[in-house]
């Protein structure tokens, strides 16, 4: 959901993203944010790739510099520096900002920043937009299953799954699997969680990831000694950012 977080003055910074050298924790200003934007769906335009980035405050006279950082939907800063917002007189700050087609689809986050007239600066605001890149959505595939036919409870074991995405590998918001019982029921996390989240961070030592980034996502497991001997159902599947589902791979693992 898109969403618009106005930080009211006294600010507390609790971020750890900031890019500046002397943001301060609590600063007491007088003047307050009344608006961001944008806040509406964005569609790529190979004809228009900018959008319009605002910020608008009852009272700018003790505001000497305004940025802001872009997130996109992968948690990535698309701005390799603060991206200045310029005044545009009445209070008002904004630039444009390119986007392009080959950033992945989702909810984006741009957060404001202020300099104030003793150098101090500040987070000021948070807005959300959904980004659409325009491209023609196809649902991800996912291949080349490596898992072990079967394993000893209290044994630790890998197994690893490739993911690809015609929209590229950063569409691929996640790969994950649910895991059936002997009996037939399905393993929950928590309560109505049933999905088990594989990874692509090269974490060996606790998912048994190699590679951060290479499409192939892995996790490591086992079996508790009371686990319920005979054979256990691995169901395999992919999502993307625009919500599409890939194909599905079922195996069977004897635990023994």
């Amino acid at each position: 959901m898109r969403k618009i977080v106005l930080l009211l003055l006294p600010i507390i910074i609790i971020g750890c993203e900031q890019t500046f050298d002397n943001i301060i924790d609590v600063l007491q200003n007088n003047f307050q944010v009344i608006s961001v934007g944008p806040t509406e769906d964005v569609i790529y335009q190979p004809d228009d790739s900018l959008i319009t980035i605002t910020i608008n405050f009852n009272n700018s006279s003790e505001v000497t510099n305004v940025f802001c950082d872009v997130i996109a939907s992968d948690q990535s800063k698309l701005n390799a520096s603060p991206f200045p917002l310029l005044d545009n007189g009445n209070n008002s700050f904004s630039n444009e900002f390119p986007l392009s087609e080959f950033y992945p689809n989702g909810v984006y986050n741009i957060k404001y920043y202020i300099k104030n007239a003793d150098e101090t600066l500040q987070q000021v605001a948070v807005t959300s937009f959904k980004y659409n890149n325009g491209q023609n959505q196809v649902s991800p595939i996912i291949l080349n299953l490596e898992i072990p036919d079967s394993v000893e409870t209290e044994e630790t074991f890998i197994f690893s799954v490739e993911a690809s995405d015609a929209n590229g590998l950063n569409d691929v918001d996640s790969v994950f699997f649910e895991l059936y019982r002997p009996d037939g029921s399905i393993v929950e996390i928590s309560p109505g969680v049933t999905k088990f989240l594989m990874h692509d961070d090269g974490n060996f030592e606790v998912f048994g990831d190699l590679v951060a980034g290479d499409g192939i996502f892995s996790f490591k497991n086992s079996f508790a000694a009371t686990a319920q001997k005979g054979i256990w159902k691995f169901v395999f599947q992919a999502n993307d950012r625009s919500g599409n589902f890939s194909n599905i791979i079922e195996h069977f693992v004897l635990i023994q």
